[in-house]
C-alpha cells in the first residue's frame, strides 16, 4: 500500500511541475517592446519598440528582428516609427499601429510602403486581420475600433461598452476583444475588465462568459478551441481565459506584461516586457494550474 501511495504522489507532484511554464530566454536591450509578431517564411519575430512617450510623435520607435533562439538579429530593422505598438502579418506587409497611423511595411525590404491616416484618433493599440484581408485597430481611450476595408481607413466601431479596447482578434464572425478598462490615476480609480465578442456583422457587443473582470488586459491569442491567452499589463500577468470567462493564472510577471504572441509548434509565448525593455520566451505545458487571481501590486 504504502509503494503504491509513493507512486502515486510521484505523478501528481511530476504532473504538478510539467504544468509551470518554464522560461526559455530573454533577448534584452530593447526600448519599450509593446508587441511581437511571428513571420512564417523568414522564420523571425518583429518587436515593435515605442522607445519614448508612449503617444508623443517624436520619430523615436522602431521595429527589431529577433531570431527563435531570442538572438537579435537587427535591434532597428525599421526606422524613423513614432511610438508603434500593435503589430500584425498578412501576404508579407507587416501592419503596425503607431499613435494616429496604421503603417504598412514591406516585410521583405523593411520599407514603409503605405500610411494610413485616423484622423481623430488618439492611440492605436492593437492590430487584427481576418480572412478577408479586413485590418481591425483598436483606439483604446477613444473606445474605438478602426477598420481598413479596400483601402478606406475609417472609424467602424465607438462604444463605451468596449471599455478600452487593447488586444484584438478575429474569430469567424466575431472580433474578440481585450479589454483594458482604467489604470489608477489622478481623479479615478482602477477599473478592471474582461474579454469581450463583437459580432462583425451588426457591431453588437458581448462579454465572454460571465462578463467578470480580470485584470488591465493588454494582449491576446488563441491557445485552443474557445480558449485565450491574455496578458494583464498592470497586474504583470498572464493568463489562460477561456470562452465561459472562466480565468487561470499561468505566468506571475513583472507590470508591463504587454501584446504577446503564441508558437504553437512548440508552444512558446513570447511575452514583450514593456517596463524591463526584454522580450521574454516561455515554453508551455498542459494542464493549466488551477483557477485563481493575481493579487494587486
Amino acid at each position: 500500500m504504502r509503494l503504491l501511495l509513493s507512486l502515486v504522489l510521484t505523478v501528481i507532484l511530476a504532473g504538478t511541475a510539467a504544468a509551470e511554464p518554464k522560461l526559455l530566454w530573454e533577448a534584452k536591450g530593447l526600448a519599450q517592446p509593446e508587441s511581437v509578431a511571428h513571420d512564417p517564411v523568414t522564420d523571425v519575430f518583429y518587436v515593435s519598440n515605442i522607445n519614448g512617450a508612449v503617444m508623443q510623435k517624436d520619430g523615436n520607435g522602431f521595429i527589431t528582428r529577433i531570431k527563435p533562439d531570442g538572438t537579435i538579429l537587427e535591434r532597428s530593422w525599421v526606422k524613423g516609427l513614432n511610438a508603434p505598438t500593435g503589430l500584425a502579418l498578412r501576404d508579407r506587409t507587416l501592419y503596425v499601429a503607431d499613435v494616429d497611423e496604421l503603417v504598412e511595411i514591406n516585410a521583405a525590404s523593411g520599407n514603409v510602403t503605405k500610411r494610413h491616416k485616423a484622423k481623430g484618433a488618439i492611440f492605436l493599440n492593437d492590430v487584427a486581420i481576418a480572412e478577408d484581408g479586413t485590418v481591425y485597430a483598436s483606439d483604446t481611450p477613444m473606445n474605438t475600433i478602426w477598420r481598413l476595408k479596400d483601402g478606406t481607413f475609417e472609424p467602424w466601431l465607438a462604444n463605451d461598452d468596449l471599455n478600452g479596447p487593447n488586444g484584438l482578434l478575429v474569430q469567424g464572425d466575431k472580433l474578440i476583444v481585450a479589454s483594458f478598462g482604467r489604470m489608477p490615476g489622478e481623479g479615478q480609480k482602477q477599473e478592471l475588465a474582461g474579454l469581450l465578442a463583437v459580432n462583425l456583422e451588426d457591431q453588437t457587443i458581448e462579454p465572454m462568459g460571465k462578463g467578470e473582470p480580470v485584470g488591465n488586459l493588454d494582449g491576446l491569442e488563441p491557445l485552443d478551441a474557445g480558449v485565450y491567452l491574455v496578458t494583464d499589463w498592470a497586474g504583470g500577468a498572464l493568463y489562460r481565459i477561456d470562452s465561459k470567462g472562466k480565468a487561470d493564472l499561468l505566468i506571475d510577471l513583472n507590470q508591463g506584461s504587454a501584446d504577446l504572441t503564441f508558437f504553437p509548434p512548440t508552444k512558446t509565448v513570447l511575452i514583450p516586457m514593456m517596463l524591463d525593455n526584454t522580450l521574454a520566451a516561455y515554453r508551455l505545458s498542459e494542464p493549466p494550474p488551477q483557477t485563481q487571481k493575481k493579487k494587486a501590486k
